[in-house]
């Protein structure tokens, strides 16, 4: 069974940084599409980032948070992480570890984690 734990949210001044972790259990990590979501208070769950299986082939990531926020991962410790930085207010949201077989442009992944509140202050 597919499980996902996202840790490392909390509250953060603006300009400042976080770095978001998610524990993988249940499947063979290293062959599995990783991303984060995010999903801010009256809005929908939209896309931050994404990461291939094999690193070569690289990530993805929304507009709103290139330069910003990095994703990586560790197969050896079956996580991944997304590095966020120069927060902004609106980076506010429950941030979400989903993954899946694979990536595409309307991606919906079968796997969730529970969430994790990111608050930013101004």
């Amino acid at each position: 069974q597919v499980q996902l734990v996202e840790s490392g949210g909390g509250l953060v001044q603006a300009g400042g940084s976080l770095r978001l972790s998610c524990a993988f259990s249940g499947g063979t990590f290293s062959k599995l599409t990783m991303g984060w979501f995010r999903q801010a208070p009256g809005k929908e769950r939209e896309f931050v980032a994404a990461i291939h299986s094999s690193n070569y082939i690289g990530s993805y990531y929304t507009d709103s948070v290139k330069g910003r926020f990095t994703i990586s991962r560790d197969n050896a410790k079956n996580t991944v992480y997304l590095q966020m930085n120069s927060l902004k207010p609106e980076d506010t949201a429950v941030y979400y570890c989903a993954a899946d077989n694979y990536y595409n442009n309307n991606w919906v992944p079968p796997y969730w984690g529970q969430g994790t509140q990111v608050t930013v202050s101004t």
